[in-house]
């Protein structure tokens, strides 16, 4: 393999292998960023790196390309196996280029199975046919993907405060358009003042183990739909420390997008399924932080690139507009559910935290992950509640609307709740939910035929729970809402009435 540093990729070189792609393919579409072009050939795609210098990257040399094909391969089989298939060398010369032929290598491409145009997340998002239950089962396979990975440790300088002050300083030195200097300025002003307790927070989630060795680049350009469903693709191959994160920047990542995008409402949903599939409450006092970070990257970049987004994709502008919303305070407030087994807590739960915005944590799910299934003994309950006391803690602190699906049938379940909201000032909300009888039990039926949610709740338990029951008392009353869920609740105005409460 050659090293010469001017062995190498030019446009001479795309333009004569796009030539003899159309000779044998016909059309040949091409994508460039400012890292690479993709030439679009039958069923490939050919990604081919550019010989650049930038403050953040060095592919000047044809070895760190082909180092960097042979890594990007390596990381996306990871999520993506069945897209990439090789690190193809390019021979002969810049005006006749050829893949994969005899001789010394002047340039790598990594081929990869081309998917349908239109299949990307991005697309689909624009297009209204992107729907949130894909987003949710993908961020569910993203929390386990991360689950898989093997932590950091702290001698490796990954994702400490230290690497991330360096990353941050490195993103917004240099900015490359002066019209948006006073934005920069203001959200430099913003890190700095967070930066004590950002460290803290971030020196813990390294200890704890919480930063691996992930995609790195996981927005909704990078993310496609492949034989019916959503895959990963393209992840950030040249520079390890921008890969080896915590694994909640990378949940910022997507959200952030989700947001920059007009779809709030997904990136809630989106963040609830990725947090219930793993528990990873405990990096929320991050994630605003990382969103903000993660606006700035995607303005950076798309100011890198020339001419305008493409139709539906969010301009720097928008990214830097969306980063200073992103600082701005926030009003944390604590909901808590009252119900039977079947009387739609979780469903209506479900859409209340898209509308408002909220964490939620489920009974359900935490019993689960502690316990295993099929456990609702006293002392065992009495575990589930003190850990939905301490994500409740985390998510409030963290500044966000903060939602507890679970019967918190007797009243001492329900105080350490309205102690907590009392103690840091935040409102203070109960949710009775109620409906008949015989639908409660209709419900819990289906529920168990289908066996498509963490409750193991059967009519048996239904039957048992019901003489525990503690109605609201009349301190309580002041607080509560009461929702027959027979009748199809609006979400969007209970959410209203949540945000003012008092």
């Amino acid at each position: 393999m050659s090293t010469k540093p001017d062995a190498a990729t030019d446009t001479t070189l795309v333009r004569a292998l796009h030539a003899q792609l159309v000779r044998e393919h016909g059309a040949v579409v091409m994508h460039e960023t400012h890292l690479s072009w993709v030439l679009l050939a039958g069923a490939y795609a050919y990604k081919i790196k550019k010989p650049v210098r930038l403050s953040f990257v060095d592919l000047s040399t044809l070895a760190v390309r082909r180092h960097c094909c042979d890594e990007e391969l390596r990381i996306n089989r990871r999520l993506a196996p069945a897209l990439y298939l090789g690190v193809v060398p390019i021979t002969g010369s810049a005006a006749a280029p050829r893949l994969g032929g005899e001789g010394e290598a002047i340039e790598y491409a990594v081929r990869m199975r081309r998917f349908a145009a239109g299949d990307l997340a991005s697309e689909r998002l624009a297009c209204g046919t992107l729907p949130a239950q894909e987003l949710e089962r993908f961020a569910a396979q993203l929390s386990a993907f991360h689950e898989s990975l093997p932590a950091a440790t702290p001698a490796s300088g990954f994702g400490t405060p230290e690497r991330m002050h360096r990353d941050l300083e490195l993103l917004l030195s240099d900015w490359p358009h002066a019209a948006d200097a006073p934005t920069v300025a203001a959200l430099r002003r913003w890190f700095a003042v967070h930066a004590v307790p950002c460290a803290a927070s971030s020196a813990q989630r390294v200890a704890a183990g919480r930063v691996r060795e992930c995609h790195g680049d996981l927005h909704l350009d990078n993310l496609a739909c492949v034989d019916d469903a959503l895959v990963a693709f393209d992840a950030l191959e040249f520079d390890a420390g921008l890969r080896w994160i915590d694994v909640a920047s990378e949940l910022a990542f997507v959200t952030m997008d989700l947001r920059a995008r007009g779809h709030a409402e997904l990136a809630h949903a989106f963040a609830a399924a990725y947090l219930e599939a793993g528990g990873d409450y405990a990096g929320l006092p991050l994630l605003r932080g990382y969103e903000v970070y993660r606006a700035l990257v995607r303005a950076r970049v798309t100011r890198l690139r020339a001419g305008a987004p493409a139709a539906g994709a969010p301009a720097a502008a928008t990214y830097l507009t969306l980063a200073r919303q992103l600082t701005q305070s926030r009003r944390p407030r604590l909901l808590i559910t009252h119900g039977l087994p079947g009387s739609g807590k979780t469903w209506l739960t479900r859409a209340l935290l898209r509308t408002a915005g909220a964490v939620r944590v489920r009974s359900d799910v935490e019993r689960a992950r502690l316990l295993g299934r099929d456990r609702y003994g006293g002392a065992d309950s009495d575990a589930v509640y003190a850990r939905l006391l301490e994500v409740a803690r985390v998510a409030l602190h963290s500044g966000y609307p903060t939602i507890v699906d679970a019967a918190f049938l007797q009243r001492a379940q329900r105080a350490p709740f309205a102690a907590l909201a009392a103690s840091l000032c935040v409102p203070f909300t109960l949710l009775h939910c109620t409906a008949p009888d015989d639908v409660l039990r209709a419900r819990v039926r289906a529920r168990s035929a289908r066996a498509d949610d963490a409750s193991q709740a059967d009519e048996a338990v239904l039957d048992a729970l019901r003489p525990g029951v503690q109605a609201p008392a009349d301190d309580e009353r002041g607080h509560t809402f009461v929702v027959d869920t027979s009748a199809a609740p609006d979400a969007h105005d209970l959410a209203r009435r949540w945000a003012h409460a008092r």
